[in-house]
């Protein structure tokens, strides 16, 4: 059984998918871009945008009673490595031990040209 899971906190889905999904005790959070859910705003520097998305991200696993103490994975989509070291400054800050096992890459272009876009799948229960 799945749940769907939706943050007014958080920037609404832009297309066919789920903010967030529960099944069983897992939540499978989509990647959240930098957008301001309040205003529609984007920063325009790559550590603010990762403030940004790493918010979006906790208040999607807040609405469905988590935190980012149950993040055990993440994926970390960049719009080019050089932004590799400021994107982990700031995520660091987010994390603490035992840190989730991440994977982190570049790809060819981020949808409304953001800078990074962050996933991640949460344990509950």
């Amino acid at each position: 059984m799945k749940e769907e899971i939706n943050s007014k906190n958080a920037p609404g889905a832009i297309g066919p998918y789920s903010q967030a999904v529960k099944a069983g005790n897992l939540i499978f959070v989509s990647g959240q871009l930098p957008i301001n859910a309040a205003d529609g705003t984007m920063p325009a520097e790559i550590k603010e945008q990762t403030a940004q998305s790493i918010e979006n991200v906790k208040a999607i696993l807040q609405e469905a009673g988590a935190s980012l103490d149950n993040v055990v994975k993440t994926t970390v989509f960049l719009a080019d490595m050089s932004l590799f070291g400021d994107m982990n400054e700031v995520y660091a800050s987010y994390f603490s031990k035992v840190y989730p096992a991440r994977a982190a890459f570049a790809v060819k272009e981020l949808p409304k040209k953001a800078l990074v876009e962050i996933e991640v799948v949460a344990v509950v229960g």
